[in-house]
C-alpha cells in the first residue's frame, strides 16, 4: 500500500501545481508552490503543503480554501480514481525552519 500511496503522492503533487498555477484565476493566490502531499492510508483526505512567494500567507490560503471545490473537480479530471481525496490545504513552514537553522549555525561559527 506504500508504493501505491507514494506514487499517488507524487501524480496529485504534480496535477495540484499545474492546476493551482494555470487555472486558479484568484488573484489572492499570487505564487504558490506545493511542497508536499501526505495522503491517508485510505487515499480519502490529502493534506496539501504549500508556500506562498510575495504574498499574505493567510489571504493566499484563504484563496485556496475558497477555490477547493474548483480545485479537487479539475484533480478527479485528470486522474482516474474512484474517489477523489478531499483536499486540506497546510501552510509549509520547513522553508522558513531550515533558514532559521541555517542562521543559527552561521552565528555559532563566529
Amino acid at each position: 500500500m506504500t508504493l501505491k500511496k507514494d506514487k499517488m503522492n507524487h501524480i496529485i503533487q504534480r496535477e495540484l501545481s499545474d492546476i493551482i498555477q494555470n487555472e486558479v484565476k484568484n488573484s489572492n493566490v499570487g505564487f504558490c508552490t506545493v511542497t508536499a502531499v501526505s495522503l491517508t492510508n485510505d487515499l480519502s483526505i490529502a493534506k496539501v503543503y504549500v508556500s506562498f512567494m510575495n504574498t499574505n500567507k493567510s489571504k493566499g490560503l484563504e484563496a485556496l480554501n475558497n477555490s477547493k471545490g474548483f480545485i479537487r473537480s479539475s484533480l478527479s479530471r485528470r486522474i482516474k480514481i474512484r474517489k477523489c481525496p478531499e483536499l486540506q490545504f497546510v501552510i509549509d513552514t520547513s522553508l522558513e525552519y531550515g533558514n532559521k537553522i541555517e542562521n543559527i549555525l552561521k552565528d555559532l561559527n563566529k
